[in-house]
Order: structure tokens, then C-alpha cells, then sequence
């Protein structure tokens, strides 16, 4: 695939060919932006210009204004202090008006108007400001009630209003669906009742469409993205993701869909969330697109766009393979865009803080991963943006197993061809014996080490209680045949508790693949690996905030292949699934995650426990 190289696009002049250009020639194009000129494309001046953010490069937009120049870039900045600035004069003049009781609401849309004019691209803001000087169309509107919003106890409706056609998902401009807020009384409230100036009272209707939008931006962004610290484990991609979706059409149009449309499912509004799949489709016509670009497949907001859809995908699963579809779609992507382009920023975030995700959709397709390679196990980490901690140090080692499992497979093959002589199958299988050993044993100097000195102390046993609150996990005593009620483990932080269940995972895949006829992990310590994450469930579900649960979607899966059907663990397990999906809204778990198995050869197959033991 040809690509475009950053420094190419900021190649020195003195590498092209130039002409002799006249004084009103160069005084011209020196007001653009240099990436705007080798594109010979149009510059809005702006620092950074919207040319620049729209492919999703704000930081390479640079002029060759010196500072002493009359002709300088206007700064972003300059024009939000400059609206800032204004606002505060408006707010002064407001408060000398005689109904002083309704000037905080005037002046949130106010802001809420210079919040749109900031975030949405040029055809956008014209189409606001000839909406402004005009009379507003008729518009379809849907009423849909909902609780308290953000702790407040207003209660009352969120009124949709929507394009008169419906035929086609491009019907709907993401542009002209607005969302406003209704009165306790059920009424909308109209502009023209909040001002004696008809002109203000357009400005209030326009300006009151984004904030609810960001209601439901910020609700989802709390889910996915919680602010937590580290030794919760730390989630803020997402976070910092939602702050940069001004500079990218497909990001804001991403964010709209996924958020209006989780917003729906939450308070089970069907009206709400068919408002965001409206606008699925053409966020995965322009991610197409996008990932078509040699330039902009590499670009933050593609790879932050395949993130999101993937967290959405946990929430709505619109089909079964879609789901690990994003996740491996996102592996190319983090591959195609190189280590080098994950050290900094929103990009390293993604990478490091998903990291478990990545690996794990590696062991799933069960192919050797470039994520093994020493780049990517160390050049992320190079500026020092973030901290190598327990977890990462474990994935080092985790990166190892889709080789082996791709060598398992190969030997699988050959037995069955009956094409190779028993020396070649010997030499292959005395291979992976010895990758499996060397492995299987670093990973228990790594819980030594890491584990059992954990400096807030490792995991520690207590009884169980019966509370109601979560299901009472009950294993096989070996010793006895009977059923027992083991102790759960309790943790000193969430990061530990998910860092043991990955371990206790990427121990019993690698097992599956130990052959060896003697040392090997056996059943009965497979067995125990998969009570070791039953047994830290309660204590990790109930502590985690927001949709950080997903954390242990993969561990969870696991574990369900080691237990036998019928039995108490498969019992204890379906019971967790189905209370995570009603609590939390996760279609992922209430499909029994079959898509996300490392089974040879049923990673997209349907699991049938599930409908048969409900």
C-alpha cells in the first residue's frame, strides 16, 4: 500500500522545483498554511486549519509567517478567547435586563452556540448562521421521557427533532437533527417565549441542540472511559478521544451515533437509540473510506473511530461477528500505523491502555503476532508518556503464545496430512515442547516476582457471605467428588484483580497446547486456574466503575471452556452473565461471547450452552 510520509508532506522548499511567483503571488500563499500548499488546497488561516484537522493532523499544520509579519495565522485559540471575551460582555449586558432569573440559561446556550461554531467544520457553521437569519422549517418531533440527568432532579423530555424523510439512512444530516430540552411540564420551551428580540431567540433554538447531545457524548464517554487511577487500571482513551472530535468529521459523526444510540439503550427508548443507527452507516461508509486513504488510515481519528465502534459493539453486538470484526480491524490498523505513531498522545492511550484487547484478539485468530516483536514491546513506551507496570510486563509474556498456538495447529495439520515423515513431526513436536516449557515456567517466575512482592500486598482469601448481591460461586472438591463453597479472593486494587485473571487465562490457553509427556499442566491445575477467576468475579464486578467490567470479558470466556456442561461452574457463570447484562447493558455478555473464543476453529462458531441451560 503506498503511504504518505509526514515529512514529505513538509518536505524544505528547496527540494521542489520553483517558479518565480510575483510580490501579491507570494504574499498569498504565504498566508497558508505549507501542508495546505503542497496540497494545493484551500487554507482557512486558522492555527490549526480546518484542512489540517479534517485528515486529522492538527500539530503538522505550520506557516512560514515570521513573528514580526503582519500577515499572521489566526490562532484557535485567539478566536475562542476573542468569544469568551464576547460572551462575558453579553453576560454584562444581560444582567442589567429587567428578568435577570432567566440570564444562566441565556447564557449557557450562548455557550453552547460558541461551543458548536468551535466544533463544527465551515459548511456546518454556514449552515448555523443563515439558520440563525432565518425563520426555522417544520420539523417531525418525538417526545421521549427520561430521569434525572446528571444527578439533577429535573425530570422531563428530550424532543428529537428530525428530517421529514425517512427513506434512506442518508436522509438523516447529522447536521439537522437536533435535540432540544423540554420544560416539567411537558411543553417544549420555544425560543421566541425566552426573549422579547426575535434574533436571540433563533440564536437560543440553535444553540440548545448540542447540549444535549453532549449529555449523551458525556454519559457514554463515563461508561467507557471513567476517570480512575492508576491502580484502577486507568481508562482515559476514550476520554481524551471525545476532547479531539472537533477536529474530525468522521469522529463527531462517530461519537453522535454511538453515544445517542447508547443513550437509547440505557433508558430502554427504542425512538432514541433507532436516532443513532440512523447514522451507523454512514460512519462505517466514511471509516471505509478512510482506511482506503494511504494518508488517512494512519490518521488518530481513524484508529480512535475503530476503538469506538468497538466499544459499542460490546453494548449492541448488531451482529454476531462484529464485534471481533472491529477488534481485528483495529489490529491491522495499530500494525499499518507502526510503534512509532503510538508513543504519544490519544494514539499511545489507545494502545496501552487496550493492550489486553489486542493480545487477546491475537491468541484468538491464533496466528503469530507482530505484537511479540521487541518494537512494539518497547518503542510505545519510549518517551516515557506511561508506566510499564504488572499487567504490561505479564503481556510481554502473553505475546508469545499465538506463535505456539499457530505451531499447535501446524503439527495438527501434518498429523492429519500424513505428508511428513515421523522425524519432521518429531523435530516440530520437540519444538513446541520446549517454547511451551520455557514459556510455562517464566510465567511462574513472573508471579513470583511480580504477585507474590506486590507492594500493596498480593490477593488475599476470606469467606464467602451470602449478601444477594452476586451469585455464590461452588466447585468440585477432587478429594471428596462432593461440592464445595471455595473462598473468593479479594484484592488491594482493580489493576491486580485483572491483571490475575489474564494471567490465570493465558495460562490455560497456553496449556491447551502442552503436549508434553511429562511436567505438563494438567487438568486438575487447569481446573484450578479456571476457579481462580470464578473466585474473582464478585470482588472485581462489584468494584469497577462504568463498563470497565469488558476488562474481564475474555478471562470470563476462558474459564467457561475449562468447566464441564451441566456442572456448578457453568451454573455460577451463566447466572454472571446474564446479571452483568442486565445490569450493565452488555449485549456482549449476554451472548455468551462465543466470538471471542481461542478454541482451533471456533472463534465466529455459536456457543449452545447458554440457550440450553437456561
Amino acid at each position: 500500500m503506498a503511504t504518505l510520509d509526514s515529512q514529505t508532506v513538509l518536505a524544505p522548499d528547496q527540494f521542489r522545483i520553483k517558479t518565480p511567483l510575483t510580490s501579491t503571488q507570494l504574499a498569498r500563499q504565504l498566508r497558508s498554511c505549507k501542508v495546505c500548499r503542497f496540497r494545493k488546497v484551500k487554507c482557512d488561516r486558522v492555527k490549526p486549519c480546518h484542512a489540517c484537522c479534517a485528515h486529522g493532523y492538527p500539530s503538522k499544520c505550520v506557516y512560514d509567517t515570521e513573528p514580526e509579519d503582519d500577515l499572521q495565522p489566526i490562532s484557535q485559540s485567539d478566536e475562542i478567547r476573542n468569544l469568551r471575551a464576547e460572551i462575558r460582555e453579553l453576560t454584562a449586558t444581560l444582567n442589567t435586563r429587567e428578568h435577570r432569573s432567566r440570564t444562566p440559561r441565556r447564557l449557557a446556550q450562548l455557550q453552547s452556540l460558541v461551543d458548536v461554531i468551535r466544533s463544527a467544520p465551515p459548511d456546518a457553521v454556514n449552515r448555523l448562521v443563515a439558520g440563525i437569519r432565518r425563520s426555522h422549517g417544520g420539523t417531525n418531533e418525538v417526545a421521549i421521557s427520561v430521569g434525572p440527568v446528571n444527578g439533577s432532579e429535573e425530570h422531563g423530555a428530550v424532543t428529537l427533532h428530525q428530517p421529514r424523510s425517512y427513506d434512506s439512512d442518508d436522509s438523516l444530516d447529522p447536521d439537522e437533527e437536533i435535540f432540544s430540552r423540554s420544560g416539567p411540564d411537558g411543553h417544549s420551551r420555544s425560543s421566541s417565549e425566552d426573549s422579547e428580540d426575535s434574533s436571540y431567540g433563533s440564536i437560543c433554538h440553535i444553540g440548545s441542540t448540542k447540549p444535549m447531545l453532549g449529555v449523551f457524548i458525556e454519559r457514554f464517554v463515563d461508561a467507557f472511559s471513567p476517570e480512575v487511577d492508576a491502580k484502577a487500571g486507568q481508562a482515559g482513551a476514550l476520554r481524551r478521544a471525545a476532547e479531539i472530535r472537533m477536529f474530525s468529521p468522521i469522529l463527531e459523526d462517530a461519537f453522535e451515533s454511538v453515544s445517542v444510540a447508547y443513550f437509547g439503550r440505557t433508558v430502554q427508548n427504542k425512538e432514541l437509540e433507532a436516532a443513532g443507527f440512523r447514522l451507523y452507516p454512514r460512519v462505517l461508509r466514511s471509516l471505509q473510506q478512510a482506511l482506503q486513504d494511504p494518508e488517512r488510515s494512519k490518521a488518530e481519528s481513524t484508529l480512535v473511530t475503530v476503538t469506538l465502534l468497538m466499544a459499542f459493539e460490546s453494548v449492541e453486538r448488531t451482529t454476531q461477528v462484529s464485534l471481533i470484526a472491529h477488534v481485528h480491524g483495529a489490529l491491522r490498523l495499530i500494525e499499518h500505523r507502526g510503534p512509532e505513531n503510538h508513543v504519544h498522545g490519544v494514539e499511545h492511550l489507545l494502545y496501552t491502555e487496550l493492550r489486553p484487547y489486542w493480545v487477546a484478539a491475537a491468541m484468538v485468530s491464533r496466528k503469530p503476532s507482530f505484537l511479540a516483536s521487541e518494537d512494539w514491546i518497547n518503542l510505545p513506551w519510549s518517551a516515557n508518556t506511561s508506566r510499564r507496570d504488572i499487567l504490561h510486563y505479564l503481556l510481554d509474556l502473553a505475546t508469545e503464545i499465538p506463535a505456539l498456538l499457530a505451531q499447535f495447529d501446524d503439527i495438527e495439520d501434518t498429523l492429519q496430512s500424513n505428508m511428513y515423515s515421523t522425524h519432521e513431526i518429531t523435530v516440530k513436536q520437540a519444538s513446541l515442547w520446549s517454547g511451551v516449557a520455557d514459556l510455562t515456567n517464566r510465567f511462574r517466575q513472573w508471579k513470583v516476582q511480580w504477585v507474590d512482592n506486590y507492594p500493596d500486598g498480593p490477593p488475599q482469601e476470606v469467606e464467602v457471605v451470602p449478601d444477594g448481591q452476586f451469585p455464590i460461586f461452588q466447585c468440585r472438591d477432587f478429594r471428596t467428588g462432593g461440592i464445595m463453597t471455595p473462598t473468593k479472593f479479594v484484592y488491594p486494587d482493580l489493576r491486580l484483580a485483572q491483571t490475575m485473571c489474564l494471567y490465570y487465562s493465558t495460562r490455560l490457553i497456553l496449556s491447551t497446547v502442552d503436549t508434553r509427556p511429562t511436567d505438563r499442566v494438567g487438568p486438575l491445575e487447569q481446573y484450578s486456574l479456571g476457579c481462580g477467576i470464578c473466585r474473582t468475579l464478585e470482588w472485581y464486578l462489584l468494584n469497577a466503575r462504568g463498563n470497565m467490567i469488558n476488562r474481564l470479558a475474555f478471562p470470563v470466556r476462558v474459564a467457561w471452556e475449562v468447566f464441564p456442561e451441566g456442572g456448578p461452574e457453568r451454573k455460577f457463570m451463566y447466572e454472571v452473565l446474564k446479571l452483568v447484562e442486565k445490569r450493565h447493558a452488555l449485549g456482549l455478555w449476554g451472548s455468551n461471547m462465543s466470538e471471542i473464543s481461542t478454541r482451533s476453529g471456533s472463534p465466529r462458531e455459536q456457543s449452545p450452552e447458554v440457550s440450553a441451560e437456561a
